[in-house]
C-alpha cells in the first residue's frame, strides 16, 4: 500500500475535505459525500494515490454509502480495522444505481446496483484486503440468513470497469439486494436520486400504508426506522405487497462460486 504523502498539499483530513459525514449517524445525508478523485483512505485522511490497481487485493464497486470515506471509516472502526483503503474512481459500463427494496435499520432507503446495458457511471472501486472485505460483508448482512445483500462477482465484459490506467478489470464485486429493487411504475428499476429527502418524500406520497407505518415526513421516517428493526422488516414486506419491487437483473451472478482467493491473481489484467 502506498500513497503520495508529499503531494496534494493542504489539509487532507476528511473534515477539511468535507468527507467526514457518516450516513449511519445522519440518515438523511445518505449516501454521504464522495471524493472528487481517487485516493487512499488512511485513518482520518484521504491521500493521493500513486497507482490505480492492487494485485494483492480484491475490487469492490461502491454503489451507495461505501463510496463515502466517512462511512467507510465508521464501518472499519466498528471492527477495529484501521488499514488503508484505496478508493479508485472508475468508468463503469453496464450498471446503474437503483433503489433497494428494503428499509434499512440505519434509517434510510439504500442504493443497489441494477443491470443496465450501455449505461456508463462514474463509481469508486474499493481495493480491499481480506479483513476489510469481511467488515464490508458484515455491514451489508452477507453472512446472515436475514441479511439484505449478497456479494456477487460481476465479470467483464458483462460489466466493464475501467480505472483509468489503460486496463479493464476482469470483474469486480458488488452487493446485490436480496429483496430486489424498486421500480418506476413501469417495471423498470427506478434510479436512486442520490438524496434521501426527495426519495423518501416520494415513497411516502405514494403509499398511505407506508405513511401509517413511518409518518409523513422524511424526518419521521428516519427516526421510526432507526428505532424499530421489526418496523423496517414490515416496511420491506410492504414494498413487495404493494408490487413496487422488481429484479435487479444481477441475481444470476449471486452464488457464482467465485471467492476472494479465486479473484487472485490478478483481477486487473487488461482485457478486450
Amino acid at each position: 500500500m502506498s500513497a503520495r504523502t508529499g503531494t496534494g498539499g493542504g489539509d487532507r483530513t476528511l473534515r477539511a475535505l468535507g468527507l467526514d459525514g457518516v450516513p449511519r449517524e445522519d440518515p438523511l445525508s445518505y449516501p454521504g459525500a464522495w471524493p472528487r478523485e481517487s485516493g487512499v483512505l488512511d485513518g482520518d485522511r484521504l491521500l493521493p494515490l500513486d497507482r490505480l490497481s492492487y494485485e494483492d487485493r480484491v475490487p469492490v464497486l461502491a454503489i451507495g454509502s461505501n463510496g463515502s470515506p466517512g462511512q467507510l471509516r465508521h464501518k472499519m472502526a466498528e471492527f477495529g480495522v484501521d488499514s488503508p483503503i484505496p478508493m479508485v474512481r472508475a468508468r463503469v459500463t453496464g450498471l446503474d444505481i437503483g433503489v433497494s427494496a428494503h428499509v434499512s435499520r440505519m434509517g434510510y432507503v439504500s442504493a443497489s446496483p441494477v443491470r443496465a446495458p450501455g449505461v456508463v457511471r462514474e463509481l469508486f472501486v474499493l481495493w480491499l484486503g481480506t479483513e476489510q472485505l469481511a467488515v464490508i460483508d458484515a455491514s451489508e448482512g452477507v453472512p446472515m440468513a436475514s441479511g439484505n445483500f449478497d456479494r456477487a462477482w460481476l465479470p467483464s465484459p458483462d460489466v466493464r470497469v475501467e480505472p483509468g490506467d489503460g486496463t479493464v478489470l476482469r470483474g469486480a464485486y458488488a452487493y446485490v439486494n436480496r429483496h430486489g429493487v424498486l421500480h418506476d411504475g413501469t417495471g423498470t428499476p427506478r434510479r436512486h436520486p442520490g438524496e434521501q429527502r426527495p426519495l423518501i418524500t416520494d415513497l411516502l406520497r405514494g403509499s398511505a400504508r407506508l405513511r401509517e407505518l413511518f409518518g409523513v415526513t422524511p424526518e419521521e421516517f428516519c427516526a421510526r426506522a432507526r428505532a424499530d428493526r421489526r418496523l423496517c422488516e414490515r416496511g420491506t414486506r410492504l414494498f413487495a405487497e404493494e408490487e413496487r419491487v422488481t429484479a435487479s437483473g444481477l441475481e444470476r451472478y449471486v452464488g457464482s462460486g467465485r471467492t476472494p482467493d479465486d479473484a487472485l491473481p490478478p483481477p486487473t489484467a487488461p482485457t478486450p
